[in-house]
């Protein structure tokens, strides 16, 4: 990874100056400008066909999105610079989702079709794509900007010791090919979490909780029923001593915490009809459960990885 504690930074931390808590409205310049090199070190040599093919891509897809021509103001019959049109729009848009569109599609391009196509060869990047994931995300810590880039995607951190221990290993562990509904379904309650959709978030959460005992089940071949709710499938999991009797006797209240976790959450905040008076579900109520819904289906898979 290519990054140095220099002296200035050293004192920075000594003089207690480096940011301790995650701010999300703002993406500095400089952290920027260190992004735009860690996707031209990723990208490419800019002379090369290839790597001018991946910038197109990049630009296009953006202004079909956005509804646009070009991401860079300029006349209409002006020469497209695809390169300098998407450094530029890193560098100088105000919109923070937007640039978060730029650097999880770029990186997702690098990430994705990098390693399925052997790419690397033709386009001669200076790093490889763990290489510029890896400092992207450390560049994201380091400027206290709490985004990370995960499976493909760009999520929202709010404490990097639940994201490392519980959030990390679950997007590992679903990316099993036979999890990639309960991924799909967790990844969007991010993806609702970082656009503050957060009843949105809710419904997701619990969706992954259920796909993810649902496959359980189907890897080991216990019998349910499709339209089976959470506290069902619970039951089918203890049932099948997925969790030891010793350790269902010791931890008396383990079901009822997995009962009355995610699924009462959702249903009581977001899941059914909220009547005449709008429910609004706050931000740090989402974030506790996205937090809960990790450290649960964690617990679920290293408990169904232990099984004979």
């Amino acid at each position: 990874m290519n990054v140095f504690d220099l002296y200035s930074k050293r004192q920075k931390r000594f003089m207690g100056e480096l940011p301790d808590v995650y701010q999300y409205e703002n993406i500095p310049s400089s952290l920027r400008v260190q992004i735009v090199h860690i996707m031209n070190d990723a990208l490419g040599d800019h002379g090369n066909h290839k790597t001018i093919e991946n910038f197109k891509f990049i630009h296009d897809t953006l202004c079909r999105e956005y509804g646009k021509f070009s991401l860079i103001e300029k006349e209409f019959f002006e020469y497209e610079n695809y390169i300098g049109d998407v450094i530029n729009f890193s560098i100088q848009c105000n919109n923070t989702n937007h640039i978060l569109d730029v650097v999880e599609l770029s990186f997702r391009l690098i990430d994705t079709f990098y390693r399925q196509n052997n790419i690397k060869y033709l386009c001669k990047p200076k790093i490889t794509p763990d290489a510029a994931i890896e400092e992207l995300n450390f560049r994201f810590r380091e400027h206290g900007v709490g985004y990370q880039y995960e499976s493909g995607e760009i999520i929202r951190v709010d404490s990097q010791i639940i994201h490392t221990e519980a959030v990390k290993p679950v997007l590992l562990l679903l990316s099993d090919t036979r999890f990639k509904g309960a991924n799909e379904e967790f990844l969007k309650a991010h993806e609702h979490y970082r656009h503050k959709r957060y009843k949105e978030c809710l419904v997701e959460c619990l969706k992954a909780f259920e796909s993810t005992m649902k496959t359980i089940c189907d890897i080991r071949g216990w019998i349910y029923q499709p339209g089976d709710t959470a506290k069902n499938l619970i039951n089918l999991c203890f049932q099948n001593n997925m969790i030891p009797t010793y350790l269902q006797n010791q931890f008396t209240s383990l079901k009822s915490n997995l009962e009355s976790g995610v699924p009462t959450m959702r249903n009581k905040n977001a899941g059914h009809g909220q009547g005449s008076q709008p429910l609004t579900v706050p931000q740090h109520f989402a974030a506790y459960q996205l937090h809960m819904t990790a450290s649960t289906i964690l617990f679920l898979l290293e408990a169904e990885k232990a099984l004979p």
